[in-house]
């Protein structure tokens, strides 16, 4: 049995629907759901299961109808919009499918940005981020642009923006859907050695892929609204 003080994410009775026009569509249904701290879970789910909704809620993006999301012992629910924007940025990396690197700005400017949006000193955030395209492999691309950039390189430099606040949370979003197998291979073999880090750091990745799930600790999914195993 899990002790409670292993559990990172705890999403407890969690609903969300839309409406368009006057119609209800009901995405999320009394969702449960338990994520361990230090854990890569695989989140897989048809095309419109409400799988990238459960991931913008777990990363504040969005809010329940109903429930609540615990991170460790923060309740989702008491948290002002500032402070979801806070939390956001200190402890949380995001890794979307289409890379949404901003064109103007190099790849070391783009790597440092949620760190100036921090506040952190100049000298140590670039540093870092320096340091991070290296290990990703980016490392004689500092000064390209995106559009000189392939679209692996670029969900490389994605990761390491993700990881530039060092967050103890990774949420990410089909990271090799817009990519070919070889490229995508890659992808996740960087995701594999940040999870054998073991630094604590939790990542939750939304995949259709079952391949790519297994490569995971643990898979839910998500079907009819509701998480099943």
């Amino acid at each position: 049995m899990t002790e409670t003080n292993d559990i990172y994410l705890d999403v407890r009775q969690v609903s969300k629907s839309y409406f368009i026009g006057r119609k209800e569509i009901e995405v999320l249904r009394d969702v449960n759901w338990r994520i361990k701290r230090g854990s890569w879970t695989a989140l897989l789910g048809a095309s419109g299961s409400g799988k990238t909704t459960l991931l913008n809620l777990l990363g504040t993006l969005e809010k329940p109808d109903a429930g609540t999301i615990f991170c460790g012992t923060l309740d989702y629910r008491h948290l002002t919009r500032r402070q979801a924007t806070a939390f956001r940025n200190n402890s949380i990396g995001f890794i979307f499918q289409s890379y949404q690197m901003l064109p103007e700005l190099t790849l070391l400017e783009n790597v440092c940005l949620p760190a100036m949006i921090r506040a952190l000193p100049r000298q140590e955030y670039r540093a870092r981020a320096e340091e991070l395209l290296f290990k990703v492999g980016l490392a004689d691309r500092l000064r390209h642009r995106p559009d000189e950039l392939s679209g692996g390189e670029q969900q490389r430099a994605a990761i390491a923006r993700a990881l530039i606040n060092r967050p103890s949370l990774i949420l990410a979003d089909e990271p090799t859907g817009n990519l070919d197998s070889q490229t995508g291979a890659g992808i996740l073999e960087l995701f594999r050695q940040l999870h054998e880090e073991r630094s604590g750091r939790t990542i939750v990745m939304i995949t259709h892929d079952e391949k790519v799930a297994s490569m995971a600790d643990s898979i839910a999914t998500l079907a009819d609204g509701c998480i099943t195993r």
